[in-house]
């Protein structure tokens, strides 16, 4: 695989020298140009304001010659760098005979990529390379707007991995991949990682991510979406951080999708079902409109495919003003004409108007593949802070969707329970007050939850450790209240489920 390509964008490093990018692994993780070794050599401050787009703290904290520090000019601040200075730390030779560096000037170098350390979920030391510029705030940051760009590791990228269940499987698929890091994550724990994107340029990265951070190869494949996938292939697990911005037409291949409003991540997450083997997960990250007159909730249910258990969680609301104005300046169209931004802006205005749009829903979409005749739909708005990686709860929500279908209320008065770690309880009212107005259990880990429940439910959570059933607890609660022991019965197995359905309770 050559270089490639796009207008206005440079040309990409060969990747058909695995040799080369082992070597200048090897170099890179000899300099420390790590996650670990950046953050060490920039500073928290510093290293934070790379992410908005501003490169003169870092540039300011690179001022000195130590191979870090070059490495840093060069491959994340798009500095000219002299020869001598680089080929003492790395393979300049060979990189510039594979394309990673080339000549500027008549005794510096400058690199064709940019190369971001990027640390795995188990220590690994990862590398993801992008266009100039893109490892640095996006496209927005340097004002590339070439159709073919492609971006590094931003904040979307970082929580669909996060997001991820992460369980040995047979067969991976990244769909819309760009820079590559859903593929590397996946594979770590998927035999076999199929990555696709419309955007070639997007692959020959994907292939220099995995070379340079020491991951097996994946099956790159060019087409949009589910094109390149064969019919009668299926899959374990599937990701996408899909061009899913809703925009008058497709100009920015890594954002726009070039489907009518919210289409693209309709028609994705409706042809997921099919590609899903038993047990299957799916996630995709995704935007969806509010329309006028709809119930967003309602519109998101429409989109869950046939045999598909869902958990979708809107993160986010803008209005229509604000979601345009995040998006031009994403591609830096407040830096241009003011009456071209004026009629930019206006198109984008426009566009929500004819569709009725009024306002914007940012969030994550969770598909598993299941054989029950009864699958579960969870469509929740949930705008408060959560703690990442979130996997594993993701996961222990479909355990508890699996055992609430399969336990009735009946069943569930049998059951054992035990409090799940780090819940507590609030007490709320006012100061001086014999009673609490209502009590709070708060999760601190995973979503952060928090319910409001009666007296009855904070006792029958607190006492859950697993030794007594359900029905046994409430009976001792009744006589402790001086409340009929059948009536608790009755009414408080809705209670029950909601708390296990929020992960406050664990089946023991």
């Amino acid at each position: 695989m050559g270089g490639v390509s796009n207008t206005g964008l440079s040309p990409l490093p060969s990747a058909d020298r695995p040799d080369v990018a082992a070597r200048l692994r090897d170099a890179l993780l000899g300099a420390s140009f790590t996650a670990d070794g950046l953050l060490e050599l920039l500073g928290a401050p510093a290293y934070a304001a790379l992410s908005r787009s501003e490169t003169v703290p870092a540039l300011r904290a690179t001022r000195g010659d130590t191979p870090l520090e070059r490495l840093v000019r060069l491959f994340l601040l798009q500095q000219p760098v002299p020869y001598a200075r680089v080929a003492d730390v790395l393979p300049a030779d060979a990189c510039l005979d594979s394309g990673w560096l080339v000549r500027a000037g008549d005794d510096e170098v400058t690199a064709t990529v940019d190369v971001r350390p990027y640390g795995g979920p188990g220590g690994e030391d990862w590398f993801i390379v992008s266009d100039l510029g893109c490892a640095v705030g996006g496209a927005g940051g340097i004002g590339n707007r070439a159709e073919g760009v492609v971006l590094g590791v931003g904040g979307a990228s970082m929580t669909l991995a996060g997001l991820t269940v992460r369980t040995p499987v047979s067969a991976a698929l990244d769909l819309g991949t760009g820079s590559g890091i859903q593929a590397l994550h996946a594979s770590r724990h998927a035999t076999r990682v199929t990555a696709t994107d419309v955007n070639p340029r997007a692959l020959h990265m994907t292939a220099l991510t995995l070379a340079l951070s020491g991951a097996q190869d994946a099956d790159l494949r060019e087409g949009s979406l589910y094109e390149p996938v064969h019919d009668d292939e299926t899959y374990d697990l599937i990701v996408s951080n899909p061009p899913f911005v809703i925009s008058p037409g497709a100009r920015l291949t890594y954002r726009d999708g070039g489907m009518g409003g919210d289409d693209l991540c309709r028609s994705l997450v409706q042809q997921t079902g099919e590609r899903l083997n038993e047990g299957g997960f799916a996630h995709f990250l995704a935007n969806w409109q509010h329309v006028e007159g709809e119930d967003w909730t309602d519109r998101l249910r429409s989109w869950v495919p046939r045999g598909c258990d869902a958990w979708i969680v809107q993160r986010e609301v803008q209005d229509v003003t604000q979601y345009a104005e995040l998006w031009l300046r994403d591609a830096g169209d407040h830096r241009v004409d003011a009456a071209e931004y004026q009629a930019r802006y206006d198109a984008w205005l426009d566009e929500f108007e004819a569709r009725k749009v009024k306002a914007v829903g940012f969030g994550w979409i969770t598909l598993r593949r299941t054989a029950s005749a009864e699958p579960s739909v969870t469509v929740e708005e949930w705008p408060h802070p959560i703690e990442q990686p979130l996997g594993e709860t993701v996961r222990a929500h479909f355990d508890r969707v699996d055992y609430l279908r399969a336990h009735d209320d009946a069943a569930l008065l049998e059951a054992h329970f035990t409090l799940a770690g780090e819940v507590v309880q609030e007490q709320v009212g006012l100061p001086g007050a014999e009673d609490p107005e209502h009590v709070v259990l708060r999760q601190n880990r995973g979503m952060r939850r928090a319910t409001r429940v009666d007296t009855v439910g904070a006792g029958f959570a607190g006492v859950c450790d697993g030794t007594m059933s359900a029905g046994r607890i409430l009976d001792a609660i009744a006589q402790l209240v001086g409340e009929d022991p059948v009536a608790l019965r009755d009414r408080t197995p809705a209670q029950i489920r909601l708390l296990v359905e929020q992960g406050f309770l664990e089946p023991a």
